[in-house]
């Protein structure tokens, strides 16, 4: 019974991998290069599970990508004050403004925001890549089923090919993984800089 929920399990993440959206995958990685280029700040930013993929992204960037003599990330993560984000749920006017009230005294036009959210519908990420766009900053948003509203309202997007929340999750954080390794490769080869 077990083996055969992994091998079915295996499966539909196979096949999600193999129908990822290449031009999709490297417009993201484009925007992210842009930013690490022009020295822009990169804020990240998820809800439940995709809130500690955001925290990973974070660690991966600002730490992974550390190469000794290079240029670092400036990256921040939403998700990770804990204080802060109860503070603003409690006193602000809700949780629907919880990253969006982070962004406001820190955000600068071409800064790049970056949100995984599963369903593409969350409210406190919708607000918040909305008030970056309209103030000229760089949106990015990995989701999945079919994009949810985040696909009309994100400037670039990567859309998970997956129906299922924990295969959605499982492939946002392959791909971070697979981003910076990339880069983390560019950059100890000199390509990035």
């Amino acid at each position: 019974m077990l083996r055969e929920f992994a091998e079915n399990y295996k499966s539909k993440l196979i096949e999600s991998i193999d129908k990822v959206p290449f031009d999709q995958l490297e417009a993201v990685v484009n925007q992210i290069i842009r930013a690490f280029k022009e020295q822009r700040k990169i804020f990240v930013m998820g809800n439940g599970g995709s809130a500690a993929t955001a925290s990973h992204f974070v660690c991966d960037f600002a730490k992974g990508c550390a190469v000794k003599g290079s240029k670092k990330f400036k990256i921040i993560g939403l998700t990770d004050n804990i204080p802060i984000i109860t503070a603003l749920a409690n006193d602000a006017s809700s949780y629907d403004e919880i990253f969006k009230s982070q962004l406001e005294p820190l955000l600068e036009s071409n800064d790049l925001v970056i949100a995984f959210t599963g369903s593409g519908n969350s409210k406190n990420i919708l607000n918040a890549i909305g008030y970056a766009n309209s103030n000229g900053a760089q949106t990015i948003a990995f989701t999945g089923f079919n994009g949810g509203k985040i696909k009309d309202l994100a400037k670039t997007y990567l859309i998970v090919p997956s129906d299922n929340m924990e295969r959605i999750e499982d492939l946002h954080l392959m791909l971070e993984h697979l981003i910076h390794l990339y880069l983390l490769g560019e950059i100890e080869a000199g390509r990035l800089k």
